[in-house]
């Protein structure tokens, strides 16, 4: 699955620099350079880390950080700034940054930081995410628009399995094979009714449709 990576940066050169480099890593870059568009676009593109300037021109780079702490706790955050005093490093450490590199620095540096925090991030965080769906790996409970959702085991399972792969299309054999371990006995239209008991659960009375179908292919969960 590939990794998004917001970078939040007023410098445009520096932007520029950083988004070629990272892209060239393999990662999905999306860039801004402000705190509102910052703020925007991470709800919108659902980010597994943010670059983060501290010295925006319009929100304090620090004012951004602690509403994503609020509204995104699983978020990897590394913060990157002229600030370089002790005491600075401390604050943005203590609002929640997963990592403070000071300016100039190295872009292998900072490579070297990005994959440390997403390995760290996908060890410890129980949260799989699609939009506004929640599957809470922790607590073994799912939630959209904060509406809890009951499901069965298998339905569970199913929608792990999905958002572990999100933006994936997963065949009919694939999902049998995961699930129900391809046994004998169970036939291949037990996906479709199930995938059919997901979607009720999930998608229905709400204008975006999450769980999407490519025909003759197989099913998959969509942003």
């Amino acid at each position: 699955m590939s990794t998004k990576i917001l970078i939040v940066e007023d410098d445009i050169d520096l932007q520029k620099t950083l988004c070629d480099f990272i892209r060239n890593e393999g990662f999905i870059v999306d860039t801004c350079s402000s705190g509102s568009e910052a703020l925007r676009k991470i709800e919108k593109l659902q980010p597994n880390l943010v670059l983060l300037d501290l010295g925006l021109p319009d929100i304090q780079g620090e004012d951004v950080l602690k509403k994503v702490r609020v509204d995104y706790p699983h978020l990897a955050v590394v913060i990157l700034t002229a600030k370089s005093k002790p005491q600075e490093i401390a604050e943005g450490l203590n609002l929640g940054a997963d990592d403070y590199l000071p300016k100039p620095f190295s872009v292998e540096e900072l490579l070297a930081r990005i994959n440390a925090r997403i390995k760290t991030r996908k060890l410890n965080n129980p949260l799989l995410t699609a939009g506004d769906l929640v599957l809470d790996l922790s607590k073994m409970i799912a939630k959209r628009s904060k509406r809890k959702i009951k499901l069965t085991k298998t339905e569970y399972d199913l929608l792990r399995y999905l958002l572990e792969n999100k933006g994936i299309v997963l065949t009919r054999d694939m999902i049998l094979n995961h699930i129900w371990d391809y046994s004998s006995e169970v036939e291949s239209r037990v996906v479709d009714v199930y995938i059919g008991y997901l979607r009720r659960k999930i998608d229905s009375g709400f204008p975006k449709k999450l769980i999407k179908n490519r025909r003759g292919f197989g099913y998959l969960i969509e942003e």
